[in-house]
């Protein structure tokens, strides 16, 4: 399984990608892989500052619905577009086009807190 040694890792399966104050947030090859077939990415956060923890939108497999969580406080300052018309682009290329959000990162502290790819390969082999 791919896990990039450059990106960061929440508990959750985000995986977020570090750049100045600015963060590139998507769902990692785990997640889409457990969720099967994404048909609809949904968020309605753009332009609202979002607390870490909080739901900034979900994603829609056809199995299921899941919320996907702010990994950093911050604001959605962008939404990955290409994702309303072609959603399996997430299970596609999850680290790459299939990502969700960019957000202006309030509290850079808080990156000290996610896992790196070490500790997130240990999560998921548990």
């Amino acid at each position: 399984m791919n896990i990039p040694a450059d990106l960061k890792f929440t508990k959750d399966h985000e995986w977020i990608k570090i750049e100045g104050d600015i963060a590139t947030v998507g769902i990692t090859e785990f997640a889409q892989g457990e969720l099967g077939d994404i048909v609809y990415v949904d968020v309605d956060t753009l332009d609202d500052s979002v607390e870490r923890d909080e739901v900034f939108g979900s994603v829609e497999a056809v199995k299921t619905v899941s919320d996907l969580l702010m990994p950093l406080s911050g604001e959605v300052i962008e939404f990955n577009e290409a994702l309303e018309d072609a959603p399996e682009m997430v299970n596609k290329d999850a680290f790459g086009d299939g990502w969700m959000i960019k957000i202006k990162i309030a509290d850079a502290s808080q990156i000290e807190e996610l896992l790196d790819a070490e500790g997130y390969k240990n999560l998921i082999e548990g």
